[in-house]
C-alpha cells in the first residue's frame, strides 16, 4: 500500500522512533487512506508516554488533554497532531467509560479496544498496514462492524450505538447484521450518555451528505425515538393534501437532503414540519390542512433544541427559518420582503430562501421555484441599494425626537415605527429634516 504522509508527520513519526520508541497512524486517517480521501486530521499512537512525548518536543507547543487516556496534542503550523499512548481499558460498568485505563507497549493491544473494524487499523510508512480485525475487507464491502463481540463493544460506551449509524451515513455504508442487532437491542441505553455527546454525533449525521440515510437507520433499528421522539408521530403520517405525495417523516427527510450542510439550515429542515401531526384536519372535501403548524414546530423545535443544550444562537438562528418558511407567497410585495428581511436578518435571508425551495422542491405536482428565485434576486437588489428595512436604518433615532421635545416612552416607539413604515414604501424619505417633518405633522408637538 502506497500511501503518502505529509512531511510533517512523518517527521513527528521519526523523532518518536529515533528516540527509541514506536509510532503508527490510526484510527480515521487510515481509513480515509484505504478510501482514497484527504484525511480530514492525523491521529498517532505510540509507545512513548505523555511525559515522555511532551519532553521530546519540549520545542513545540503540547497539550496534554486527559491524561488518565494518554493523549498528548503537538501544535503544528499545519494542524494540531494528537499523539496517544498505546492502551488498554478495564470494564465499563456504566456504559460510558472504563473504569481504568493502563498503557501498554503494544499496538495490537491498543486496536483490540476501538470501536469498528474501519477504525481499528494502524499505518507506518516502513512497516506497513497492521489490520488484524480485517478492516480493509469491511471497507470493500462497505460495512460497520464491530470488532469483537458486538454487543460486548457497543455495551463499553452506548454512544457507539449511534456512531455507527454516523459511520454508516458519512461513508454509505451498511451496518452489518449483527451489529445491527446488538444496536436494536441497547438502543434504549443511549439515555445513560450525555446528551453533549449524543448531540455532536447526532449533528455529524445531519451534515453529511445525505441525512436522511441515518434516520433511516436510526428509525429501522430503534435508535430515532431515543434521540428525537417528537418525530416518531411523523412516520406514515398521510397528509392527504394534493401537494403532498409523500408523509410528514418522509417530506421532512427529502427537505434535508435538499438543503445544503449547514447546522441551522438543516436543523430547520428537520424540525420545520414537525408541528403537522399535531395540528391536522380536515375539511368537508377529505383534503388534509394544518393551520398553524409553523407555530406548532416552533414550539417542538425549541423544546428538542433545549433538550439537546444548543446555544442560544443556534437555537434563534434556527427556529426563525422555522417561523418563517411559510411566508413566501408570490406576490409579496417589496414592502412585505423589508418586513421579512427586518425579522429574520440580512445574514439569514439566503439561509430561509435555500429552506424554502428545498421544500418547494420536496412536493408532488407543481414545484416551480421561479418566484422563489425571483424573491431572491428582489432581496439581493434591496440590499445591493442598501434601502432601509428596519428601525436602525433610519436616518432619525429616539434620541433626536427626544430633543426635539417628544416625552420619553411609548411615543417614541410609535413614532419610529410610523416613519419605518414611510420609508419602507418610498426609500427617498429616509432624510433627516425630510422624517423630522414628517414627525412633526403626523404627531405633533402640542
Amino acid at each position: 500500500m502506497d500511501i503518502s504522509i505529509p512531511k510533517y508527520i512523518e517527521n513527528i513519526i521519526d523523532r518518536i522512533e529515533e528516540a527509541g520508541f514506536t509510532a503508527y497512524l490510526v484510527g480515521g486517517c487510515v481509513r480515509d487512506f484505504i478510501l482514497d480521501k484527504p484525511p480530514v486530521d492525523y491521529d498517532l499512537a505510540t509507545s512513548a508516554t505523555p511525559i515522555q512525548i511532551m519532553t521530546l518536543f519540549k520545542d513545540r507547543k503540547t497539550v496534554e488533554i486527559g491524561s488518565e487516556y494518554g493523549t498528548v496534542v503537538i501544535v503544528e503550523k499545519e494542524g494540531n497532531v494528537e499523539v496517544t499512548t498505546y492502551r488498554t481499558e478495564g470494564i465499563y460498568l456504566d456504559g460510558r467509560r472504563p473504569e481504568n485505563v493502563s498503557f501498554t507497549q503494544d499496538i495490537l493491544e491498543d486496536l483490540r479496544r476501538r470501536d469498528f473494524t474501519i477504525n481499528a487499523m494502524a499505518y507506518h510508512p516502513e512497516r506497513g498496514l497492521l489490520d488484524p480485525y480485517n478492516g480493509t475487507e469491511d471497507i470493500r464491502d462497505s460495512l460497520v462492524r464491530c470488532v469483537g463481540n458486538p454487543r460486548e463493544r457497543l455495551s463499553e460506551d452506548y454512544l457507539r450505538i449511534l456512531r455507527a449509524v454516523r459511520f454508516a451515513t458519512q461513508l454509505d455504508f451498511l451496518i452489518d447484521i449483527k451489529t445491527s442487532e446488538a444496536c436494536m437491542d441497547l438502543a434504549p441505553k443511549l439515555e445513560r450518555v450525555s446528551i453533549d455527546r449524543i448531540r455532536e454525533e447526532f449533528f455529524k449525521i445531519l451534515l453529511s451528505k445525505k441525512p436522511s440515510r441515518g434516520f433511516l437507520l436510526m428509525r429501522s433499528l430503534g435508535i430515532l425515538k431515543e434521540v428525537i421522539p417528537e418525530l416518531i408521530p411523523a412516520i406514515g403520517f398521510d397528509q392527504r393534501n394534493p401537494y403532498h405525495d409523500r408523509s410528514v417523516f418522509q417530506h421532512t427527510l427529502t427537505v434535508m437532503d435538499n438543503t445544503p450542510p449547514v447546522l441551522h439550515i438543516r436543523l430547520a429542515a428537520l424540525l420545520h414540519d414537525i408541528g403537522k401531526p399535531y395540528t391536522f384536519t380536515l375539511d368537508d372535501k377529505g383534503v388534509g390542512h394544518f393551520y398553524g403548524h409553523d407555530k406548532a414546530s416552533v414550539k417542538i423545535g425549541k423544546e428538542i433544541l433545549a433538550r439537546l443544550n444548543c446555544s442560544t444562537e443556534l437555537t434563534e438562528w434556527t427556529l426563525k427559518l422555522v417561523k418563517e418558511h411559510m411566508i413566501h407567497h408570490p406576490d409579496l410585495k417589496k414592502k412585505g420582503l423589508k418586513r421579512q428581511l427586518q425579522r429574520v436578518g440580512e445574514d439569514r435571508i439566503h439561509d430561509l430562501i435555500d429552506l424554502q425551495i428545498a421544500d418547494r422542491l420536496s412536493k408532488s405536482g407543481n414545484n416551480d421555484v421561479s418566484n422563489l428565485l425571483a424573491k431572491k434576486r428582489a432581496i439581493d437588489s434591496i440590499l445591493l441599494a442598501k434601502e432601509p428595512f428596519c428601525r436602525k436604518h433610519l436616518a432619525i433615532n429616539g434620541d433626536d425626537l427626544k430633543e426635539m421635545g417628544y416625552s420619553q416612552g411609548r411615543i417614541i416607539g410609535k413614532i419610529l415605527e410610523y416613519l419605518l413604515n414611510c420609508v419602507l414604501e418610498k426609500p427617498e424619505l429616509n432624510k433627516h429634516d425630510t422624517l423630522k417633518r414628517i414627525a412633526k405633522e403626523i404627531y405633533p408637538l402640542d
